[in-house]
């Protein structure tokens, strides 16, 4: 069974690939089931609920440039508890317009095997809808 410490490996491995852009070390870092969770409130821009497994992560993210021009995750604080990591940060968003804005978000993880299951985003949908109508 993995150590809290290889917990937030896997987790700085999925941030990097983030930044990277590379979906397929994202995806080595969540288990094929994981589920991918956003708030409701982005349902409209095709953003929010929860996707299941590799092929929903794929569909999320093959989605973000219909309503984003672009977005750079920046965590700053990791907190770890047993099989959970939650990831406190800003994200700099890009609405296609051009207008960027900076945005706190939370992310919780749990990770079981080495992987995590279950990634649930975090954020103030309001703000986030209004920079993607600018």
């Amino acid at each position: 069974m993995p150590h809290e410490t290889d917990h937030l490996e896997v987790i700085h491995a999925a941030y990097h690939a983030f930044h990277t852009r590379d979906v397929e070390a994202l995806l080595a870092t969540l288990d094929p089931a994981v589920e991918w969770v956003h708030p409701a409130g982005m349902a409209r821009y095709g953003l929010g609920g929860t996707r299941v497994g590799h092929a929903g992560v794929r569909e999320f993210l093959s989605e973000v440039p219909a309503v984003l021009s672009g977005m750079r995750l920046e965590p700053r604080e990791f907190l770890r508890s047993g099989d959970r990591v939650v990831v406190f940060g800003v994200r700099r968003v890009t609405s296609l317009s051009g207008h960027t804005e900076t945005l706190d978000f939370v992310h919780s993880w749990t990770l079981r095997d080495g992987r995590a299951v279950r990634m649930e985003d975090i954020f103030d949908t309001v703000r986030f809808a209004r920079l993607i109508d600018t």
